[in-house]
């Protein structure tokens, strides 16, 4: 499929996809107690208030891999601080394999009828690419690299005598990220795991 094609129908998918990881990190907190997603006008689907222009750019670039702008948390706000940022920081990857699994489930189950309407391929590079895209989005952002959610969860996880090492990493960490994108670090760390949860994810819904 031609690469302007292929973007076109990457775009929407993107676009959603962002918004429902973002929107997910702002409704676990409301729910948690902080106010702060509300007031800032980040409890929306709207992808007008989650884009990041680098972290878009990275994920039409690599087609897989990027980020939008974090919501901003008052961790001040919940009864244990730890825990709340932890769930806060797992709804958003969560968000995205609830949402590859839904679209696997919708091209199960309707794969075959748009087909009869529609150009195949514009219908499966959809759906393989929204399924794909979504549990690249979910590992990405789970890797232990400030400032991704992954680094917040294993905060939540280690003793807090070890937080210092997640404060350190910080001022490097967009580097460390950039450097695994643009070498293709990044491809070799996740592409073997992001096919075997695509794969996984089809098998589940009967698809292979």
């Amino acid at each position: 499929m031609p690469l302007v094609a292929e973007l076109l129908i990457l775009i929407p998918i993107l676009l959603l996809s962002l918004s429902i990881h973002e929107f997910a990190h702002g409704k676990m907190a409301d729910i948690l107690g902080d106010p702060t997603p509300k007031m800032t006008g980040r409890l929306t689907l709207n992808p007008m208030a989650h884009l990041s222009l680098l972290g878009t750019l990275v994920l039409l670039t690599t087609r897989r891999f990027g980020w939008a702008k974090p919501v901003q948390i008052n961790p001040r706000y919940f009864k244990d601080k730890r825990k709340g940022m932890m769930l806060v920081s797992i709804a958003g990857p969560l968000s995205n394999i609830l949402m590859a699994f839904l679209l696997a489930i919708l091209f199960r189950f309707t794969g075959d009828y748009l087909i009869q309407f529609l150009n195949p391929n514009i219908v499966v590079t959809f759906f393989m690419v929204g399924v794909s895209l979504n549990v690249g989005l979910a590992l990405f952002n789970l890797l232990p690299v400030p400032p991704l959610d992954g680094s917040k969860i294993l905060m939540g996880i280690l003793p807090p005598s070890m937080d210092n090492i997640i404060y350190n990493l910080e001022a490097y960490g967009p580097f460390i990220l950039m450097l695994l994108v643009f070498t293709g670090g990044l491809g070799r760390v996740l592409g073997v795991p992001l096919i075997v949860i695509r794969n996984l994810i089809f098998s589940i819904v009967g698809i292979i």
